[in-house]
């Protein structure tokens, strides 16, 4: 008998259009010998769907209609197991056997739509709710990360207070302590949203309210000098390693633009550096990996220094999924293809049940 598979996408998010992306890649690659397809989509205005129609409509954002979808919820009773449907005063249940949320940022990577999976008993693929609130969470990660031995860049944290935007002498303090270039960050965000780069003093300002547009709490942290590598992990005991890759800038820094487009940057896969860099850099990230209670899969990003220091930086728990991103591509380099990924996921979720 075929598995009902929960595919999550959309979301309420700033990031609804990459998880568009990432989903119907996702939802291409799943075995339909071994696994039923239950879609799930979320809108822009966080409105929730049983989806229907086909895989292009969601690529295309055409998917939210009222010809493919029905009004749905995951139920947080555990004796549902799944979604509840509402259609012309009809309501209806189905059973899952596990759930796979493909969302990006706020609203779905960040633990609030893991808690509501496990809450509802469902067998979740990928890093669970506590993994996933923390790593979204920038300060604590490089906290947890730096217990565990890992560099991790100085940094400091403000929040709003009484709904303002706190001391900016104490801004002003903390960056000239760490010392320009800086960059500043909302704490929980994801595709850069929100990240400047400041180079001077007169920038910062603008910059942390800028950031504090995007979450209540804001780092500035130090800009390592060097550039960014990434390495894909999936599994939870024992552990599979792609790649290392190797973010390469004509100037600036990797924003979204840059993430999606790479309009004046390029990622080699694999990076340009020693097998032995190579091996440092993977040991690193399981050793993050591990630290920060990932399972199933994550993306973690990392800096080499000209000095090849490695320094975290941070932890995507769902990483852009399509057959060109980043994490299929380290995978692919270590001889696993995007099939065989999506197939090794939704087995170790079978696993749970």
């Amino acid at each position: 008998m075929k598995k009902k598979l929960g595919i999550i996408f959309g979301g309420k998010s700033t990031e609804y259009e990459i998880s568009l992306q990432s989903a119907s890649a996702v939802i291409a690659g799943v075995n339909e010998e071994e696994y039923e397809k239950v879609l799930i989509g979320i809108d822009r205005e966080g409105r929730w769907y049983r989806y229907y129609g086909d895989v292009e409509k969601i690529e295309k954002d055409r998917w939210c209609n009222e010809t493919d979808c029905v009004r749905a919820v995951i139920s947080p009773d555990r004796e549902t197991h799944g979604i509840v449907e509402f259609f012309r005063g009809q309501v209806t249940t189905t059973s899952l056997d596990m759930a796979l949320p493909v969302l990006h940022g706020k609203n779905g990577e960040d633990g609030t739509v893991q808690g509501l999976i496990e809450l509802a008993g469902i067998p979740l693929i990928g890093c669970d709710t506590l993994c996933s609130a923390l790593c979204m969470d920038k300060d604590r990660a490089h906290k947890l990360a730096a217990l565990a031995g890992v560099s991790v860049p100085a940094s400091a944290v403000f929040s709003q207070i009484a709904g303002t935007e706190g001391d900016e002498g104490s801004w002003r303090e903390a960056a000239a302590e760490i010392g320009y270039p800086v960059f500043v960050k909302p704490v929980r965000a994801g595709s850069s949203f929100g990240v400047t780069k400041v180079n001077e003093e007169d920038n910062l300002a603008q910059a942390v309210r800028e950031a504090f547009q995007h979450d209540s709490e804001v780092i500035i942290e130090e800009a390592i000098e060097g550039f960014e590598v990434g390495c894909a992990v999936m599994g939870k005991d024992k552990l599979t390693v792609g790649e290392v890759d190797e973010i390469e800038l004509t100037h600036g820094f990797f924003d979204y633009t840059e993430k999606y487009t790479l309009k004046t940057s390029r990622i080699y896969v694999p990076a340009r550096i020693s097998p032995e860099t190579a091996a440092r850099i993977k040991e690193t990230a399981q050793v993050i990996y591990r630290a920060l209670g990932c399972s199933g899969f994550a993306r973690v990003d990392m800096f080499l220094t000209p000095e090849e220091r490695i320094v975290f930086n941070e932890v995507n728990t769902i990483p852009g999924f399509t057959s060109h991103s980043r994490f299929p591509s380290m995978m692919k380099a270590a001889g696993i293809s995007f099939a065989e990924v999506v197939d090794r996921l939704l087995k170790e979720g079978a696993e749970k049940e």
